[in-house]
């Protein structure tokens, strides 16, 4: 080790072991992830790199570098949000932050430091520093100290000239003070230098904060500049960048777009080593897990000085920042930068069927899987040490990343394409052009210049360690070992089933449960579907008791990161868990405990496990301890805390003895590790620990001890049944599962008649199997909701927040969860788990025995028992009478049972308003009109609902001036127009089906809504509408996409949607062009580009951490922010995802609220709230907590007729609301009347409340959190009117009685008790909604719309008008402004003109954006993502130019998710393109040279021939249209399991005339060699085609299906088609991917 001070000593000594108390000590002082962070700031960005290492370090690479950054400013963000709009509205220009690392700059810091002639031992830190003179000081006498203490000589400070004039007024607010600190070594070099500059770095850092002191970079080969700044004020902030003596060979720049705009210098990137363009969705798990592997890291490296650089996270970092920190730890244990990266954001090695190959890379993979959990989430990482440059994707593939190589070795990677100037790099200069495709790497060693490419660099890298010889040793796995049969001989499961009522009570099971959950699942092995929300109490306020999973609810992907499929893109999931030891994760080699057994880890296929696993994992050979899990409740109150840290010192004591394996287990009867012969011992004093409590105090405590990673908990409880119970288990720490009261309830069941009719054949063994495959799936969709792809991933991460728990449980058991409404005590948890047990043993109350399980009305509403439900058949009927009769009188009955004597339902029941000033005449209030004016409904499709139900809905908003919403099922454009032609009946020709109908009507919704599926969305469409809704997430089920039933697809819903008649259709999760905020603001740009006076909304649901996501919604140019609740209606959903994801909007609003008015955001939108409101009582709480506008729900649906029969998933409503059946619809009873005169009463009942307050208007109360505070006792609540006379005059109603579990409850968060200032309110109140929408400045379309050739051809509607333009990737949805200008004067289908566009260069994202009719789009040159996204007509081409260097089909030519909801029109593309290409094609016929993975995923209609090689996972949910792909090496495809039966050759002639016409219009558009040379021979060409057509073309003139004669042809198909449950890849990590071999794409 050369002379690195101590760190001789320290090899020497480093085998000596630290003690468990030393440890203990040690760890005491790392926090775990807090919660604070957890709903803190998010980024996403643009990144890039440059490098050409073949020239002298020269300052014109450095200006390329910069100019690059530059083309990057719309993937970032300012303050006072998008740079475009803050030039024409104002607003802080402070950029969220840019940088750049290059190589050290040594000839020009040589002029201001005496430099040594050999720098090879000399270092440079880049420092942030505190303005403060004396603060300054001190903090660079604690570094130079730290520094001189390793043997560093410090050459001397530099200040880092810099222009403060270019800075916002945020940013120059926090600059900081810049300089450099120059050091050289007299012995160490390179990596040991690198060693000694962490330790002295780390060593400053634990003693002060960043505003003291950042170091930006201190390394002796690579500095940082970055700042709060756009990428435009790099260059003329920081002066040295403008120095020609600023010479380098690399670079590597990033552009950040965060949601928060609180400016933090520190937070810029890059970093230290990488630039990350995504979100870490498991940091809070990997943070933790880093703190808690700490206490076992050692490395000769460090030594007994190893302390000294942990823990290498900080909670002060973002997840990016964090993501840096533990690289650099790893390079600093002689790991190298692309290894560090392999095991910490590993590819989708395996294939669909969970099986990898035997080749290095995956042994490398299989070996690191057991240790380190993948840091999972959307990630294009750039990364730099001096040694290496590359960049590496995710394994999903969620970010885009093109890559050029050219001809004078310079090589280039970015988030787009078209960032270098064309000028300066011509067309001939590239070598080639590709793509970074998911989980692949690419690679320059900057030492020898050496280009690495995917495959190479991980073989390298996994052929440093024999992992192959390692795994055979250390990796087992548990033997398959069957589910227990009916007549099983093991005493203890015995002796539960014949207990099983008692247990079930004793753990809180309802007859819901059993039948509804267990049963379902174990009959079906699917999850359970359900339909209209959850309007029962939260856990936290019901007067039922509650299992404790309930007070936790999921948290999702919404904007900032993108939920993914778990279903359909299944390949890149795995619920795969490792059990044992994980030792020492930086050591050289798995022996290093010396012990074989020290060292093994235990593969098992889920985390749900059975007994007969539980017993042969007992026999694993793991050292296993079980602890149980039970207490004597008889101690006094405090008996469950001291019985959970019992529990936990039981644990740790286990551990420190050597155990591999804790079982916390609830099974009452004596702890042991065999099972005995004696009988069940169940006692009424002993309570079991609630299972999660117990794991989660387990699991933290043991990170506390820094023993966490030294054994595995698995849990064996009867107190876990559904997927939601699993999760939180796993969530917080478990690593499997055994259910075992749930497994037993499954055998009693099948043993009866019932159960074995039910089960439909199947087996004992067969029904425990499907329970099993409905958790696993449940536990995806689970993880996948937060877009995490791995469960060890997801467990420990703590994905959930919490409603309800007092603070001091959270913080023993949970610590690091959001808490709102802390409420339960131990003492409470306690006494709630005692209601259950009282049912086992009803003599504690000197009951009776039951006979069966309870009825709890946790899903269904029964009057007489069970759970009360604020939509119930009383309340159906009291609307319905006041709406149906115009009765104020009835209205007040309806009112009345909402408002009194009622159980509380939500948070918001528990506040009051506290007015500070008298009542006034209602007279003085505004009128009902304008209030409706801020009135919308919810986003309830056309198609879950009948045409009649839509349309009366949109008909009654309209008469009021609210606004009804389209939802995602498209609109006849029939109801754009006013209806002129009403009888004196109320009938009309047009709408025959409505009764009611005024003339002058409009069946519009005005609000057209763009989610997931995009069926339907085309130009006219968004030009119909008032306002364009993003929905990002929707309130029942939040991060999860949906399904139409095919029977509810008739004719006329399948011609909207440009789908197949009685064909199920399917809307993906938001995650293909919503993958990030930057994303976001690129859809929310192509939406104010298509319709720029329409204002663009965004769906928001609640849940912790909402408002850092809505501050970068704001910024992203929304105008309108919509916050749903958790109690949001659905016509299908998984049963727990309506129970348990999301929050109350009370909670998501105050939060959004908050943080847009902190961070100078909240006139910028408008808010607006919707979920569960019913009253004018909601609609005043609302606005004083912020909101703006407000939505309804299910309750606009009962006002038209429904009466909540709970059947909507069905294809069944008795009174034709929501269901396509001609038979039912014709018993719909609504008018336009009906919605109209519910808003109206809703709106008179807002008048009366504001008068009562003494306010003359909405606008003075909105924001008025100070108007709020805790309700008391009684049930009446103050200053709201009460109804003088009630249609029922029934006796009074008793109160609700007092729940003791909200005795305490904190709602502290949701009123102020300080006086809001009317001056800060005014700034904001009213501003955005009386606005106009935000622009997106000037745009290429106005150039082009302003000629008066252009007007003058749309206007006449003739004509052909040819124009030749230069374009370039700042020209963004190019096209739209035109398709929605001529969709306004002529609709899809009439414009009759012919409008050609030429452009040369490299078009910016969503080129031909919503194209339509008649408008031919063509770019020579390259296309980024999203071309012809939406499109609806015309014809689109991408081409290359004609002195190109390679060949164009193996290269790449445009992005990810091109065509994405298209509908119709043309596109030829001459070269291969990205992900997702024809996501949800619904009618557009394309053509291209090869895609990357999910090719035709979702597609309805249409054709799409690929000329080249595609990706994994074709035509996943295609359910109709047609592929057509070529195959002349007879590679094969990788289809996904939904079409593998549907692969053909192309055997019809029409079929066959369609794909020669298309390859031949292709060759034409593009002059594609690949085209010709396929015509040129088309006979034998045709023989190498595949054609995938769902089962929905089958009947098509296009298709000829192989009769039983022809099986062969098919057979062949199937071999290379999945078998299993998803695609089939390649076996084997190396070589995975579309673009393999070609070296083209990486």
């Amino acid at each position: 080790m050369g002379a690195a001070g101590g760190l001789l000593l320290a090899a020497g000594n480093r085998r000596a072991r630290r003690t468990a108390k030393a440890l203990a000590k040690k760890a005491s002082k790392w926090d775990v992830y807090p919660a604070e962070k957890v709903t803190g700031e998010k980024d996403a960005c643009g990144v890039g790199m440059i490098a050409n290492m073949s020239k002298p370090a020269n300052h014109e690479l450095l200006e390329v570098a910069l100019r690059a950054l530059s083309c990057m400013e719309h993937r970032g963000a300012c303050s006072g949000g998008m740079d475009s709009n803050i030039q024409l509205c104002g607003g802080d220009d402070s950029g969220d932050g840019a940088g750049v690392m290059t190589q050290i700059p040594w000839e020009l810091l040589s002029d201001d430091i005496k430099l040594p002639d050999d720098t090879s031992r000399c270092a440079v830190g880049m420092l942030f520093l505190a303005k403060d003179v004396e603060v300054r000081m001190a903090a660079k006498r604690l570094l130079e100290a730290s520094l001189l203490e390793e043997g560093f000589k410090v050459l001397g400070y530099r200040i880092v000239p810099v222009d403060s004039s270019v800075l916002g007024e945020r940013s120059a607010q926090t600059e900081p003070w810049t300089e450099q600190i120059i050091v050289s070594h007299p012995t160490a070099y390179e990596e040991e230098m690198e060693s000694l500059l962490l330790i002295a770095r780390k060593r400053v850092e634990d003693k002060l904060s960043y505003e003291s002191l950042y170091v930006v970079s201190l390394s002796p080969r690579t500095v940082v500049y970055k700042g709060m700044l756009k990428s435009s004020a790099m260059i003329r902030y920081y002066k040295d960048l403008q120095d020609p003596r600023y010479k380098v060979q690399y670079a590597l720049w990033h552009r950040r777009f965060s949601t928060n705009t609180m400016p933090r210098w520190p937070l810029a990137q890059p970093f230290r080593v990488i630039g990350h363009n995504g979100e870490i969705n498991t940091i809070q798990g990997n943070y933790n897990w880093t703190k808690a592997r700490s206490g076992s890291f050692e490395h000769p490296n460090f030594g007994f000085r190893m302390r000294e650089v942990l823990p290498p996270c900080r909670s002060e970092n973002s997840d990016s920042g964090n993501l840096d920190c533990y690289v650099e730890l790893l390079l600093r244990c002689n790991r190298e930068l692309p290894e560090s990266l392999m095991l910490m954001v590993p590819e989708a090695y395996k294939d669909a069927r969970g099986e990898a190959g035997d080749d290095a890379t995956t042994q490398f993979y299989e070996y690191w899987g057991a240790l380190q959990e993948p840091w999972d989430g959307p990630a294009l990482i750039a990364f730099c040490d001096g040694r290496y440059m590359g960049a590496t994707l995710d394994r999903n593939g969620l970010r885009p990343a093109r890559y050029f190589q050219l001809n004078d070795g310079t090589c280039v990677v970015s988030s787009e394409a078209g960032i270098l100037d064309s000028g300066l790099f011509p067309s001939n200069m590239f070598k080639s052009k590709g793509r970074l495709g998911p989980g692949r790497m690419v690679a320059i060693d900057l030492n020898s210049g050496e280009l690495i490419e995917n495959d190479e660099i991980k073989h390298k890298m996994a052929t440093k360690k024999p992992y192959a010889s390692w795994n055979k040793v250390f990796r087992e796995e548990l033997p398959e070992v069957p589910f227990l049969g009916e007549d099983h001989t093991q005493p203890v499961p015995k002796a539960i089933e014949e207990n099983l009522l008692g247990l079930q009570f004793d753990m809180g099971y309802t007859i819901e449960d059993v039948e509804m959950v267990v049963e379902a699942m174990a009959q079906t092995g699917k999850e359970p579907t359900f339909c209209m929300g959850n309007d029962k109490p939260l856990a936290v306020v019901s007067e039922r008791p509650h299992v404790l999973y309930d007070y936790f609810t999921q948290r999702f992907a919404q904007v900032t990161n993108p939920a993914i499929d778990p279903y359909r893109e299944a390949l890149v999931m795995s619920v795969e868990v490792y059990l044992g030891r994980q030792g020492n994760l930086v050591a050289e080699s798995p022996t290093y405990f010396q012990n074989k057994a020290n060292n093994r880890m235990l593969k098992i296929d889920s985390p749900f496990i059975h007994e007969a696993q539980l017993k042969s994992l007992k026999q694993s050979g793991l050292l296993t301890v079980q602890l149980c899990c039970r207490y004597d409740y008889s101690r006094g109150p405090g008996a469950l805390e001291k019985a959970v840290s019992d529990l936990c010192y039981e644990a740790s004591n286990a551990i420190r003895n050597g155990a591999e394996l804790i079982i916390l287990s609830d099974v009452p009867r004596n702890a042991g590790l065999t099972d005995v012969d004696d009988p069940l011992i169940f006692e009424k004093n002993h309570l079991a620990i609630p299972p999660l409590l117990a794991v989660g105090a387990v699991h933290h405590y043991l990170i506390k001890q820094g023993l966490r990673t030294q054994a595995s908990l698995v849990v064996s409880t009867g107190q876990c049944w559904s997927t939601h119970h699993f999760a939180c288990l796993i969530g917080y720490g478990a690593s499997a599962v055994c259910p075992y009261l749930a497994l037993a309830h499954i055998r009693k069941w099948h043993s009866t008649d019932k159960g074995a009719a039910k089960s439909d054949g199947q087996t004992t063994q067969e029904v425990q199997d499907n329970y099993k495959k409905a958790i696993n799936a449940g536990l995806k969709k689970i993880m996948s909701k937060m877009g995490i792809s791995v469960l060890e991933s997801y467990r420990g991460a703590q994905i959930f927040q919490c409603i309800g728990l007092d603070q001091r449980v959270v913080n023993l058991a949970f610590t690091g969860t959001p808490v709102s409404a802390g409420a339960l005590t131990f003492k409470d948890i306690a006494n709630e788990s005692m209601l259950f047990h009282r049912r086992a043993f009803p003599e504690l109350d000197e009951g009776e025995n039951a006979s069966k399980l309870e009825f709890a009305g946790w899903y269904k509403y029964l009057k007489s028992k069970g759970e009360f439900h604020m939509n119930n058949p009383d309340m159906s009927r009291a609307l319905h009478k006041a709406v149906r009769n115009n009765e104020p009188l009835a209205y007040e009955e309806y009112r009345r049972q909402i408002m009194d004597g009622r159980p509380v339902t939500a948070l918001r029941d528990l506040l009051d308003f506290s007015s500070d000033r008298q009542p006034i005449p209602l007279s003085e209030v505004e009128d009902a009109l304008s209030i409706c004016s801020r009135f919308v409904t919810g986003g309830m499709s056309l198609g879950a609902l009948s045409r009649e139900a839509h349309e009366i809905i949109a008909l009654g908003m309209n008469r009021v001036g609210g606004m009804s919403n389209s939802g995602e099922g498209g609109e006849d454009s029939l109801r754009f127009k006013p209806i002129e032609d009403v009888d004196q009946d109320g009938h009309s020709a047009s709408f025959p089906h409505l009764n009611g109908l005024k003339n002058g009507d409009s069946a519009a919704s005005a609000t057209k809504q763009i989610a997931s599926g995009r069926f339907g969305v085309t130009a006219a469409y968004l030009r119909s509408g008032k306002q364009l809704e993003i929905k990002i997430a929707q309130g029942a089920k939040p991060g999860e996409g949906g399904q139409l039933p095919g029977p509810k697809v008739d004719a006329y819903i399948a011609s909207l949607r440009n789908s197949v008649e009685g064909v199920e259709l399917i809307s993906p999760p938001p995650h293909h062009d919503i993958y990030s905020i930057e994303d976001l603001a690129q859809l929310i740009y192509d939406l104010h580009q298509v319709s720029p006076d329409a204002k663009v909304s965004v769906k928001l649901v609640a849940s912790a951490g909402i408002g850092t996501i809505a501050a970068g919604v704001a910024k992203a140019n929304a105008d309108v922010i919509q916050i749903s609740g958790h109690d949001g209606g659905t016509g299908a959903s998984p049963l727990s995802s309506i129970m348990h994801a999301g929050g109350p909007w009370e909670q998501g609003l105050s939060e959004v609220h908050k943080v847009l008015t902190e961070n100078g955001l909240r006139s910028r939108v408008t808010l607006r709230a919707d979920g569960g409101m019913k009253t004018g009582w909601d609609i005043v709480v609302a606005a004083m907590m912020g909101a703006e506008e407000y939505g309804f729900g299910s309750i606009a649906m009962i006002a038209e007729g429904c009466i909540m029969a709970r059947v909507c998933h069905m294809n069944r409503c008795p009174v034709g609301v929501a269901t396509q059946r001609a038979d039912l619809r014709k018993k719909f009873p609504g008018t336009p009347e009906h919605v109209a005169n519910f808003m109206l009463f809703v709106a008179e009942e807002v008048r009366t409340i504001i008068a009562a307050l003494g306010y003359r208007s909405l606008d003075e109360v909105i924001g008025r959190r100070d108007l709020l505070k805790a309700r008391s006792e009684n049930a009446v609540r103050r200053h709201v009117p009460q109804p003088a006379v009630a249609l029922n005059t029934k006796a009074a109603e008793e109160e609700p009685k007092k729940l003791a579990k909200t005795d305490s409850i904190d709602l502290s968060s949701f009123f102020s008790a300080e006086p809001v200032k009317e001056e800060d309110r005014q700034k904001w109140v009213g501003v955005a909604r009386n606005g106009h929408a935000h622009s997106n400045g000037p745009v290429m379309d106005d150039t082009i719309l302003a000629d008066p050739e252009v007007a003058q051809m749309i206007e006449s509607n003739s004509g052909t008008v040819e124009k030749d333009l230069a374009i370039r990737n700042l020209d963004r949805s190019v096209g739209g402004r035109i398709a929605g200008t001529i969709a306004a004067k002529h609709g899809d289908y009439g414009f009759a003109g012919e409008l050609k566009l030429n452009f040369t260069g490299s078009a910016g994202q969503s080129f031909g954006v919503f194209n339509t009719k008649g408008v031919h789009l063509r770019v020579t040159g390259e296309c980024n993502d999203y071309v012809g996204k939406g499109m609806n007509g015309g014809v689109v081409v991408c081409k290359t130019p004609k002195d190109i260097n390679f060949v164009a089909s193996e290269n790449v030519i445009a992005g990810n998710t091109c065509l994405y909801g298209a509908t119709g029109g043309e596109i030829f593309l001459n070269g291969k393109v990205g992900e997702r290409f024809g996501v949800r094609n619904a009618g557009c016929h394309a053509v291209i040279e090869g895609s990357g993975d999910h090719l035709g995923e979702y597609m309805t209609n249409g054709v799409i021939v690929s000329l080249g090689e595609v990706g994994r996972n074709v035509a996943a949910g295609m359910s109709g249209g047609l592929l057509y792909l070529y195959d002349p090496n007879g590679a094969g495809l990788q289809v996904n399991v939904d079409n593998e039966k549907n692969i053909f050759r192309v055997a019809s002639e029409a079929g066959q005339e369609q794909l020669r016409k298309l390859v031949q219009k292709h060759r034409d558009e593009t002059g594609s060699t690949k085209a010709a040379q396929i015509l040129e021979d088309w006979p034998t060409a045709l023989g190498c085609f595949w054609q995938v057509a769902p089962v929905s073309t089958h009947q098509s003139e296009f298709v000829a299906v192989p009769s039983e004669a022809g099986e062969a042809v098919k057979a062949t198909a199937s071999a290379v088609a999945a078998a299993a449950t998803g695609s089939t890849s390649r076996p084997g990590a190396s070589g995975q991917g579309a673009w393999g071999s070609s070296g083209r794409n990486v």
